[in-house]
Order: structure tokens, then sequence, then C-alpha cells
């Protein structure tokens, strides 16, 4: 079986069984979360993981590729985003004691598509977790962009290795903080009348461009990533049963496109599409605009509490992943620890350095069409693997999966053309990596069989 290990002393380990001799197996153990959600709970929870660079930085990439036709745009990341949450729930009640998406692949297409998979999600947790960085930075400490992505990316690994949890109740605080700026903004821009704008010419960024819809919804589609936090919740998470994510899943996409259809318009009012296009902080830049820099450091306050909640969490994603793919054999077997137990630390540290890596290679508007693309290939083989579970199985209707399938690759296929070179050559070096891994895993496994039963045979 794959993610199995050898011992040769002491007793059998919790989730382990023997094979032969003192060999032990790794065998599944339940990962079911802890407690029940109610809806508002996990809507919140899910704000949390959700509001962060798609909403503070998105929205400048978005209105570069299709001026004001972005807004339009989000429906369609909508869309695909609901039925990626909807698969992915499924998947999670089938087998809840799995680890996220890349168990799910495995389980329903196998070790090869799994690998793939895998490989583009931790692509795009790196790519986001850079964009999330160039947030902070952008926001909060413009004149110091370099280190203070960096430092952040580097504290909130080191917390993540240290153990910290997000409680439920800090959760709803630092939601209702990110919704009170975001509000703001849009009030404030609202309630004055904006600067004369110069007409946007044809072809320059921010035109309106109707043929770029499709690109726009797929750079956007990461505004609504990090709904896996209540689909498929982390070990020790509250969780939500069937019947209650059937409202709190519509609710969570709705309340995020509102929010973010809202503060969009309220900032191409202030700012128009052309300037909007060029910002680094666009929501700084529309207050700013407004004639209320005296309100901007409530902006910067919001940018920094969505990017670091946010940050936390595609961190644990990305460890949950590392996690899974070694119990699999993907990854050195070493790297899985305890079956009972919360994933080692050095899967922070390997979270946070890819994450550094992409922030010095890429800049933050790359970073967020990296991000997305690398999560639009993932959820892709999700939606896959979760249209043959539904063959059988069904809570959502099959057509969501199809659906989504689709949107995911079209979405994919529609962003730039530098950032689905970065994504499949990722994609390609990760997967080739995981399977060499998986290869001399087993080679290693079959020579501890074989000696071990060639000692038997003596013993006999």
């Amino acid at each position: 079986m794959p993610g199995a290990a050898t011992s040769t002393t002491g007793d059998q380990p919790d989730g382990w069984l023997p094979l032969s001799g003192a060999i032990w197996e790794r065998v599944p153990v339940t990962r079911t979360p802890n407690g029940a959600s109610s809806v508002s709970t996990a809507v919140v929870l899910g704000l949390g993981a959700v509001l962060g660079a798609g909403m503070f930085i998105g929205l400048a990439p978005a209105a570069a590729t299709a001026g004001r036709w972005f807004l339009p745009a989000l429906l369609i990341s909508a869309v695909a985003a609901l039925c990626c949450a909807f698969s992915t729930a499924d998947q999670s009640r089938a087998h809840p004691d799995a680890g996220g998406g890349y168990e799910y692949i495995r389980n329903q297409l196998g070790p090869w598509s799994a690998r793939i998979g895998g490989s583009a999600h931790l692509l795009s947790r790196a790519a986001v977790a850079a964009a999330l960085a160039a947030t902070f930075a952008d926001y909060v400490f413009p004149e110091h962009r370099p280190a203070a992505a960096l430092g952040l990316l580097v504290v909130t690994a080191v917390i993540g290795a240290a153990g910290v949890r997000w409680s439920t109740r800090l959760s709803w605080t630092l939601a209702g903080v990110v919704l009170v700026a975001l509000v703001l903004v849009v009030v404030v821009c609202f309630s004055v009348a904006p600067p004369a704008v110069a007409p946007t010419v044809a072809g320059a960024p921010g035109a309106d461009d109707a043929g770029g819809i499709m690109g726009a919804a797929g750079l956007m589609f990461v505004a609504f990533s990090g709904f896996e936090r209540i689909t498929a919740p982390l070990r020790g998470d509250p969780a939500c049963s069937a019947r209650r994510l059937r409202t709190a899943i519509p609710v969570l996409v709705a309340l995020v496109l509102v929010v973010h259809l809202a503060v969009g318009a309220a900032v191409v009012h202030q700012l128009g599409t052309a300037r909007l296009a060029l910002s680094p902080a666009p929501l700084r830049d529309a207050m700013i605009a407004a004639d209320a820099r005296f309100l901007a450091p409530v902006v910067q306050v919001g940018a920094a509490v969505a990017a670091v909640s946010a940050l936390f969490f595609v961190f644990a994603g990305s460890r949950r992943t590392l996690a899974a793919m070694a119990e699999a054999g993907d990854l050195p077997v070493s790297l899985a620890g305890a079956p009972d137990a919360r994933p080692p630390w050095p899967l922070d540290l390997i979270g946070g350095a890819a994450a550094v890596i992409a922030v010095l290679l890429l800049t933050p508007a790359q970073a967020l069409a990296v991000g997305a693309c690398g999560a639009l290939f993932y959820y892709a083989f999700t939606n896959a693997s979760a249209r043959i579970l539904l063959q059988k199985d069904r809570t959502w209707p099959m057509r969501t999966a199809c659906l989504g399938l689709g949107l995911s690759v079209l979405l994919a296929m529609s962003l730039p053309v530098g950032a689905m070179l970065i994504t499949v050559v990722a994609m390609a070096v990760g997967t080739g990596l995981t399977g060499l891994c998986a290869h001399v895993s087993a080679q290693r496994r079959e020579a501890v069989t074989r000696a071990h039963s060639a000692i038997d045979l003596e013993r006999s």
C-alpha cells in the first residue's frame, strides 16, 4: 500500500497494521473534523479564508484584461466556484478520512492524476501566498515591498509550524474587520464625485473589451478560492452537515460575489478602469482619489488582516496536500508524521519556501494569474473525480461537476499565456518528481520485504 513504512522495534503504532515480521503498513485514519458548525459560522469561517488577494489587488489585473467587463466576469467566476465547492463537499462527505482534494482525485482517478492535481494545487498555493504577501506589502509597507512580503511569509510559516490555530471567535473578529473596511470603501467612493477621468484609449490596459471577459473571470476565480475551509475542513475545524452545506455554500459564494461587485463598482467609479488597471493598491488609491486619505489606514488594516488570515489557510492547504502525498508515497514518507497527529512542521517550511520563491520570481499580477491557473487545473481534476463519484452516490446533481470541469478548463485556458506556460511546466516537473519518488519508495519497500522474507525463511 502506498505510504508504507518500516519499523524494527517497539509496539504496534496507532494507525498501522503488521504485514510480516516487524514491518508496519499505514492504514487510513479517520480525520473527521470536530464539532458541528451552524450555517452562519460556516459562512464566516469561509470568509476568513476567501477575502484576500482577489479583493485587494485582483481587481487591477482583471480591469486591465477586460475593462468594465470584469464586473460581469465575476458572475462566471462565482458559478465556477460554486460547482467546485459542491464537488469538494460531496467528496469530503464520501471520503471523510481523505486528506483533501489530492486524495479525492487519487481515490477516483488513480495515482498519476492525483500527482498532476497535487502538483497544480501546490503551485497554486505558493503563487496565491505570494500574491497575498504582495497585498500586505503594497498596502501596509509600500516603500519596503520585498522585505515586508518576505517577512510576512516567514512569520506566517513559522506560526503555522508552531501549531497555532485560528479559533472560531477569532475568525468572526477578523472577518468583521475586513468587511468594515470594505463597506467604508464602498460608502466613501460612492459618496464623493469622482475626478475627471480621460477617456481610455482602445487597446490600452483598462479599455473595455468583452473578449477579455473569460480571462478576467479566470483571474478572479482566486477571489472565491478558499471555500475548502468549510467544504473539506481541516482536522479539528468545525464541520457542517450536508444539509447545512446546501445553504452555507451558496450563501458564502453569493456574499463574496456581492462584496466584490460592490467594491469593484465603487473603485471603478472613483478611479476609472485605466487608472485602476495600473494601481498596485486600488482600494487605497480609490480612498485617496475620493479625498479620504485620512481613512486610508482603515483600508490598510483591512488589507493586512485579510492577507494574514487568508495566507494562514493557504499554508494549511499546502500542508495537508504535502502530508497526503507523503502518506501515499509520492513524497518521502518521513514527511507524513504520525497518522493520528498534526502533520510535521517541516511541511509548513516547505510551503513557505515555495511562496518565497514565487515572491522573488513573479510580479503580484503574475503570481495571481499563476495561482488562478493552478487552482483551475486542480479543480478540473477534482470535478472529474466528483463526476465519477456522483454516478453512484449523489448529493449534488452530476451536472454541477460536469459544469465545474468545463468551466475550470475553459477559464484556465483563457488566462495569460505566460501564466499557463509556468503552470504547465511546474505541473510537469512536480508530476515527474513525485512519480520518481513513488518509484524509489516502492523499490525500497520491496527490498525490505524481500529481506524480511529471507530472514523468516532462514528462521523456519
